[in-house]
């Protein structure tokens, strides 16, 4: 970049060359353990969970549990499966994976976060799709705490006038 830069026009032509030859190089490689596995860490409120994925029937264990006994509700099945279903890879993964802390619904959520993120250290093509769908993005929402003087976090008590 020896060359001045003397319009706004000159400006875009360098960046779009910047740009060009930063897409050359980011070829991201697959993270695999020797087992053939990828892990990845997922967070959702309180909850927190080891996953690791390998090449196999589609099959789901949370905690030494299959899916069916660990998640009854269909939705939270549901939410699990999303990463696959987006990837058009249903079936084709097992899934390994311990959760902890939080509820149902948050274990659930950082299931699907891990997963995510396991998908896209196994496969790195994936990762368009993937991000544009949402899964890789931690969702940082969380109970808000409770103020003194207040009944819950907002929740005032009831008010007598007399």
């Amino acid at each position: 970049m020896a060359e001045k830069l003397e319009s706004l026009k000159d400006l875009k032509k360098a960046a779009k060359t910047v740009e060009a030859s930063s897409e050359e190089t980011t070829v991201r490689k697959a993270k695999k353990d020797k087992q053939g596995r990828s892990y990845a860490t997922g967070r959702r409120k309180d909850a927190v969970a080891r996953v690791w994925i390998k090449a196999g029937k589609g099959n789901i264990t949370i905690n030494d549990k299959s899916i069916d006994q660990y998640f009854a509700r269909p939705v939270l099945k549901m939410i699990i499966n999303q990463p696959f279903e987006v990837a058009n890879r249903a079936g084709e993964f097992d899934v390994i994976c311990t959760v902890k802390g939080g509820g149902l619904s948050g274990q659930a959520g950082a299931i699907k976060h891990g997963i995510s993120r396991a998908l896209n250290a196994y496969e790195p093509e994936l990762r368009d799709c993937l991000k544009k769908a949402g899964f890789l993005t931690r969702d940082d929402r969380a109970v808000e705490r409770k103020k003194y003087g207040k009944a819950k976090a907002r929740r005032s008590y009831q008010f007598s006038k007399r």
